[in-house]
């Protein structure tokens, strides 16, 4: 009673019976109270518009980006195993783009924030390029690890995937990813499911023999599949590769009315039901993990196209992997990251700035080290960003002529260097290191007497954050407030070393005694040892302050590596 009155009030519908062999009318009757599938939310998110660039001539109101696409864009299609040019299927209308989702039965990994940063980028890109993109990311709600999850926590399987799912967005948020076009959850999309089954042969299992393109995707032979190796045996099955596409209901388990029984889909046919619903048996982009390629993604060719001869998908795109120190990540091996571990220590888009830092399609290695420069070059670039809005703003502007040649080549520079990488299948490494350069050239203008002194000074300024802003909008690393991201970046750093302000503060006025009593081995002691705790003193001449910093012990393995 007491789990059933928290269903209630959690708004979730009581699918979860005692019994297959209860009656049909109490199951259609729990039918009845699934919400139909949200509606299309094409675009609807308050995204932040993209600045306008100052070489789109023809640019956007909306979101600085030309009107149609303006550089080739290539893509390596892991079908073809070769980059190719991205020509959408409809020229002029939507780009349609399925990413598999998660199932939510646990925290969200830093597996999870690889995968989905990496096509949030492939989707601001393309809306950069002039593009409209209908992207739809599913949620698997019921499986196999859900119900086991579950039944470890006593909990119903619909109110921990709600729960976990809930988290898996707030996760994206705070990763600054945007919401997709579309967010279907299997749980909402039964009748799709068993109408494509009903297509594809109506068959519990699908007999991979007479699909003979089977492999295609992933190389792989129908020989690598023997039996008791890494695939199921199962008496139902005539190859070791077949699937299920409807799996018979247990006692105490969810489950719905079908053909074939009360039960619930296999894996693979959810997402090839949903993106047929919500884009068509053919569109442009499929994604996901290279750990899906197969047979996950294998599979959905073949009951897709079993389903509808004509269904193809043109570009299929796979992130690589995340390691941990070197090491396969596993909970198993005890080095499991899950998103939230990091952000407790480390501000969420120093996290996406690490993933950013190699390309998508390579394995990264995640080490404390490396998410401790991401951190530190993240605070860098908003301190200067920051302190060029400060200036700007105290002092007018003189919006007259044009400007200095080195700045505006600069800015050229900076665009060619941003579109040629970032048209060369995503690499957004190259297109961070793009900004290294005029973020220099800004502090000098800020900070150097020779760059004070420089003819259109805030214009050169104004016109270089501007350019910067385009390419961290695009790489979805631009905060609502620099000053803001700012303070956060300082709060995480005084968490990860176990210390507050007002010690570092004492700390400082320590120093400056000291240096003042000419104590200057004392006054360095006092250095090192925040330096070593990651927080840096910084002299000038109204004083000294501190930011945060790569931990003095870091700075040698950060450098090797």
């Amino acid at each position: 009673m007491a789990a059933a009155a928290a269903r209630r009030a959690a708004g979730l519908r009581p699918l979860l019976l005692s019994s297959p062999a209860s009656t049909r009318v109490l199951h259609r009757r729990a039918l009845s109270l699934i919400p139909p599938p949200r509606p299309h939310r094409l675009l609807s998110h308050p995204a932040r518009p993209f600045p306008t660039s100052p070489f789109s001539a023809s640019a956007s109101a909306t979101n600085g980006a030309a009107a149609g696409p303006t550089r080739e864009l290539h893509l390596y299609n892991t079908k073809s195993r070769r980059k190719e040019q991205f020509r959408p299927r409809a020229p002029g209308g939507e780009v349609g783009m399925y990413v598999c989702g998660v199932t939510p039965y646990d925290d969200s990994h830093i597996g999870h924030a690889r995968a989905y940063v990496a096509f949030d980028v492939l989707y601001r890109y393309l809306r950069y390029l002039g593009y409209e993109v209908r992207y739809v990311r599913n949620f698997t709600d019921i499986d196999d690890k859900i119900i086991a999850r579950a039944n470890q926590l006593g909990e119903d399987p619909f109110s921990l995937s709600k729960r976990f799912s809930d988290d898996f967005l707030s996760d994206m948020a705070q990763l600054q990813c945007l919401p997709p076009s579309v967010e279907p959850r299997v749980s909402d999309h039964i009748d799709q499911i068993i109408n494509m089954i009903k297509q594809v042969g109506g068959d519990v299992y699908f007999s991979v023999d007479n699909f003979p393109q089977y492999g295609e995707l992933s190389g792989r032979k129908l020989d690598d599949n023997r039996a008791g190796e890494r695939v199921a045996v199962d008496e139902r099955k005539k190859n070791p590769a077949d699937f299920a596409l409807w799996k018979a209901a247990k006692d105490g388990e969810p489950w719905w009315d079908s053909p074939w029984g009360p039960g619930r889909p296999g894996w693979h046919i959810e997402c090839s039901a949903m993106s047929a619903h919500y884009l068509g048996h053919s569109f442009d982009i499929h994604g996901g993990g290279e750990d899906l390629i197969f047979p996950h993604h294998e599979n959905e060719i073949a009951q897709s196209r079993a389903a509808c001869c004509e269904s193809s998908i043109n570009y299929w795109i796979h992130n690589g992997f995340v390691n941990v120190n070197s090491q396969k990540m596993s909970k198993s091996l005890g080095n499991f990251v899950t998103i939230r571990k990091v952000t407790e220590l480390y501000h969420p888009l120093a996290l996406r700035m690490f993933l950013l830092g190699t390309h998508y399609r390579s394995p990264i290695n995640y080490t404390i080290e490396q998410l401790n420069v991401a951190s530190d070059r993240l605070y860098y670039t908003y301190q200067t960003l920051h302190d060029c809005e400060e200036s700007c703003q105290q002092q007018q502007n003189d919006t007259g002529g044009s400007l200095p040649a080195n700045t505006a080549n600069y800015i050229q520079k900076l665009h060619d260097e941003f579109e040629t990488s970032m048209s060369d299948d995503l690499h957004t490494s190259v297109a961070l290191a793009a900004i290294s350069e005029p973020l220099k050239v800004m502090n000098d203008l800020l900070h150097t007497r020779k760059g004070k002194k420089q003819e259109k000074r805030l214009e050169s300024l104004s016109a270089l954050e501007e350019k910067i802003r385009v390419v961290l909008s695009v790489l979805g690393l631009l905060p609502s407030s620099y000053y803001e991201a700012l303070q956060q970046l300082r709060e995480k750093a005084l968490k990860r070393a176990s210390i507050t302000e007002e010690i570092v503060l004492q700390k400082i006025e320590e120093r400056t005694a000291a240096r003042k009593a000419k104590q200057y081995e004392k006054s360095d002691e006092i250095r090192k040892e925040l330096s070593a705790l990651g927080i840096a003193l910084m002299d000038g001449p109204d004083g000294t302050t501190w930011r945060p910093s790569v931990p003095l012990s870091e700075e040698v393995v950060a450098a090797k590596t």
